[in-house]
């Protein structure tokens, strides 16, 4: 069935329920801002509306204090602007998209409602300047009304989402657990069984590290839903911390069982059947308690296995297994932690992101370019809807730059928009015209809210769905005093199209990078973050590792899915990197503890030869060896008494691993840009 079809004939009834609250939050901010007779009252709807996009109690909270924070901050903002410039359009208007720019960057650095905050920072701070050039002497009166209005929409969708149908942040944390385990044990099945079909593997990888990264996040919101609130987010970030884990060593272990298959002896290979088989139980099975008996009895069956008569390959390979169970074990604790925190107390520090400044500064200078041009017309043309055009410009430039594409974003809001036109010419003026009292007003207006909202419970329909929310209520501006004329109206849906006409120009304009330049900031970036493990404190460094390397898979993914399939190699480069990265963390936290200057030495020696071969065989050139760096650690380890044969056999292995894993990935490297080894050497 149409997902519009179906979003309207046979809507959920979460959807219906979803609609139904924002509705009543959209109701609840009009009556009382028409009731406080505000200037302008759409603002305490659109404020309510953004907040119940996600309405889970906690996370409106979070939301409207970040929309709050962002509104005030943006408030001082466009006051020292006026303060300095009222009576200079043109230096205002510069200092302004200065602003905007400064508030496009950090929202493309910062996550979620943080980045939220910045844009309403950018867009209060335009109002105001914008709207007090005809009113200097009145700057302090507009920045407060766009704050008592702004402030309404949240406090009523605050209301609305604790009061009616409350969603609670720990119930959708659980479902995102849940997804993120589940996932994550169907990839651990088909790395084990040596699945060969790449399409499969990197769905249930993105399948599990998609809600893996939404759950980072989300979980920031269950400190504002009572006192287990803190438990959640350290539950969190454990299951974050070990599923990571988790994915580098089912890597590696698949590159052992695939390409080294014939040096392992035949109970290894059948040990990793049963482990495939048990992690396939796992994720069918219902409840966290028969997972975890299931895990543990093979890993209890991993750990009884004799080390003795193995190479440091097999025992390598035997360690792995091992590590790979613990790892999800202390993901199912995880799980069970984020519902019932209360029972188990786990220890998890906040991980760092990804950020990338060369991109976050090319979405601020779109903006800045997009409100320059804007503002210049506004300026030139003395047109009072110039404002509408400019405030749609200052929103979505920023709002749609973290999207993976803005281009159809954009256009999917301009289809939306196109659509409110007729629907709020019908509904906001032909016969909200003939009403009389707040009941009607209210029982015409937000009948096509209502519709717009029923079909924004859709994932796939909500770009077209919200923008025809927005746009019936900036098309409308219900007020006390409101214009009922043909020619303001046209006025506003004129504006309103040539605000997301000059969004989609900037983005079609200035893109953004193409994929070869994100590949290799992104590889760059995991070379540097391998150089510098050996540094910080141990959890400083793995937090940050974690946190930048879950975003860097993701859009490594992303890029691998348009290329040619003969070409795909970029998943398996993300994968290489996270699992030297956290070999680079094991060597740490069996070596950091012991004495000798040489030992750490040969350790920071090591760590530096595996970034440089990473780099390499991410270009495709033949890894440096890192054999010579790798015996400099072994030797400088059997002068420690503290050290076993094991433990050097060990170490000895996961050499040869980190070798054999970089050597296959230069080859995969060569192989998908077309080049023979010799070419690539001369690369």
């Amino acid at each position: 069935m149409s997902p519009w079809l179906q979003a309207y004939l046979t809507p959920s009834g979460q959807a219906v329920r979803f609609a139904i609250k924002a509705t009543l939050a959209m109701l609840l901010a009009l009556y009382v801002a028409l009731w406080c007779d505000l200037e302008r009252p759409y603002w305490a709807l659109i404020s309510a509306a953004f907040l119940q996009i996600r309405p889970m109690s906690g996370m409106v909270v979070e939301k409207g204090l970040s929309q709050i924070t962002g509104t005030l901050i943006g408030c001082g903002a466009g006051i020292v602007i006026m303060a300095l410039f009222a009576q200079a359009p043109i230096p205002a208007l510069a200092s302004l998209t200065l602003w905007i720019m400064l508030c496009t960057y950090g929202s493309s650095l910062l996550r979620n409602n943080a980045s939220y905050g910045c844009i309403m920072g950018a867009v209060t701070a335009m109002l105001i300047v914008v709207i007090g050039a005809s009113q200097p002497d009145g700057i302090f009166a507009i920045a407060v009304a766009r704050l008592s209005e702004l402030a309404l929409g949240a406090a009523c969708a605050t209301l609305v989402s604790a009061l009616l149908w409350p969603i609670k942040v720990g119930d959708h944390l659980g479902q995102q657990a849940d997804e993120v385990v589940n996932q994550a044990f169907w990839h651990a099945a088909r790395r084990l069984t040596d699945s060969s079909d790449l399409s499969e593997l990197q769905s249930t990888l993105t399948g599990s590290l998609e809600p893996l990264t939404l759950l980072e996040g989300d979980s920031q919101a269950a400190r504002y839903e009572g006192p287990e609130g803190p438990g959640r987010i350290r539950a969190s970030h454990v299951l974050t911390r070990h599923t990571l884990r988790l994915m580098a060593t089912l890597h590696a272990l698949q590159q052992l069982l695939h390409h080294y298959g014939e040096r392992l002896s035949p109970e290894v290979h059948a040990l990793a059947g049963d482990i495939a088989e048990g992690f396939r139980d796992a994720a069918e099975v219902s409840g966290v308690a028969p997972a975890h008996h299931r895990l543990h009895e093979l890993r209890h069956r991993a750990l009884s296995c004799p080390d003795e008569g193995l190479s440091p390959l097999e025992q390598r390979c035997l360690l792995g297994m091992r590590e790979a169970l613990g790892h999800a074990l202390v993901m199912l604790d995880a799980r069970d932690a984020i519902t019932r925190p209360g029972g188990k107390r786990l220890r998890g520090v906040a991980l760092a992101w990804h950020r990338d400044h060369l991109v976050a500064g090319l979405n601020a200078l779109r903006a800045g370019l997009i409100f320059t041009v804007l503002a210049t017309f506004w300026l030139a043309t003395a047109w009072n809807n110039g404002q509408v055009a400019m405030l749609l410009g200052t929103l979505f430039s920023a709002f749609f730059a973290s999207r993976d594409n803005p281009v159809m974003v954009c256009m999917m809001f301009a289809k939306g928009m196109l659509a409110a036109i007729p629907s709020a010419f019908l509904f906001g003026h032909v016969l909200l015209a003939q009403a009389s009292g707040f009941p009607m007003l209210a029982m015409i207006f937000l009948t096509p809210l209502f519709l717009g909202l029923l079909g924004a419970a859709n994932p796939r329909l909500m770009g077209y769905c919200l923008a025809f929310t927005i746009g019936n209520i900036l098309l409308t501006m219900p007020g006390n005093g409101m214009d009922f004329s043909f020619d303001s109206f046209i006025n506003r849906a004129i504006a309103v199209m040539i605000g997301l006409a000059t969004v989609v120009t900037g983005f079609r304009l200035l893109p953004g990078f193409g994929s070869t330049l994100r590949k290799r900031r992104l590889v760059g970036a995991i070379v540097g973050d391998l150089r510098r493990l050996a540094d910080p404190p141990i959890h400083e460094a793995e937090a940050r590792f974690v946190g930048g390397m879950a975003d860097r898979l993701l859009h490594l993914a992303k890029h691998d899915d348009v290329l040619p399939e003969d070409q795909r190699h970029l998943f398996t480069l993300g994968l290489t990197g996270l699992d030297i990265g956290y070999a680079c963390l094991q060597v740490r936290r069996r070596l950091d503890d012991l004495p000798g200057d040489d030992l750490h030495r040969a350790k920071r020696a090591f760590f530096s030869a595996l970034a440089k071969a990473y780099a390499d065989s991410a270009r495709g050139r033949q890894p440096g060896d890192i054999h010579a760096a790798g015996e400099s650690l072994i030797e400088a380890a059997r002068r420690q008494p503290g050290l076993t044969e094991r433990h050097h056999a060990l170490l000895a292995g996961l050499v040869e691993r980190l070798d054999l894993s970089l050597q296959r990935q230069a080859k995969r490297a060569r192989s998908s840009r077309g080049l023979d080894a010799a070419s690539a050497e001369v690369a």
